[in-house]
């Protein structure tokens, strides 16, 4: 076989493995880095020529991390298969008109454009349809809820939060600051989600 029939053999048998197993992920490989901020309050950097270097070793630290994304994404599964399939189908369908180098640049030409208006779309769509994971408790922190019933004189009260599209009561406990300050959370008043328990269903709560 060819170049450009072994291409397309390839990248067709892996785009379908792919598919079954459903080890595709939406956006090609994306890689989220949520929550992993640094703050340093009450660090003060003495010098002009200390602070341009931490600016610089930054900058240079975010623009790594951007080509690393990058190039991770055209390393993706997916994409590659997809440019395969392209590659040895336009490889094909063009060997009679054109050889060498310029068949060669066609085919290339011609598994981007495969990947990027065709099986990308379609590949996005179908992970619209794919099944959200659900949310654990942890997700309502900051999250407004509501007093089902009167805080009793510990300050603990059942208050509902909707989580996952559902309504869920749980135990709160008013903050220790609120306490001290004698507030009385009364049914039917809002209150906001400061910290939970999942072990216990239960959660720390302070007044609006």
């Amino acid at each position: 076989m060819d170049l450009y029939t072994t291409s397309l053999l390839l990248g067709g048998v892996g785009l379908g493995v792919m598919a079954v197993s459903g080890i595709g992920r939406h956006g090609g490989g994306s890689h989220g880095h949520a929550g992993h901020g640094h703050g340093h309050a009450g660090h003060g950097h003495a010098g002009h020529g200390h602070g341009h270097a931490h600016a610089h070793t930054h900058a240079h630290a975010v623009h790594t991390h951007s080509a690393r994304d990058t190039v991770w994404a055209l390393m993706s599964p997916r994409i590659l298969f997809s440019f395969l399939i392209g590659f040895g189908t336009t490889g094909l369908v063009l060997r009679g008109p054109l050889d060498g180098v310029l068949l060669l640049a066609a085919a290339a030409v011609g598994g981007v454009a495969f990947e990027r208006l065709i099986v990308a779309p379609l590949w996005n769509f179908a992970m619209r349809f794919a099944s959200k994971p659900a949310l654990t408790l942890e997700s309502v922190i900051t999250d407004d809820a509501t007093a089902v019933s009167n805080f009793d004189a510990n300050g603990q009260g059942l208050v509902a939060v909707e989580l996952d599209g559902q309504l869920i009561q749980i135990l709160g406990t008013l903050q220790a600051t609120d306490r001290a300050l004698g507030v009385r959370v009364r049914a039917g008043e809002r209150v906001r989600i400061e910290e939970v328990d999942p072990t216990k269903n239960c959660c720390t709560v302070s007044v609006r």
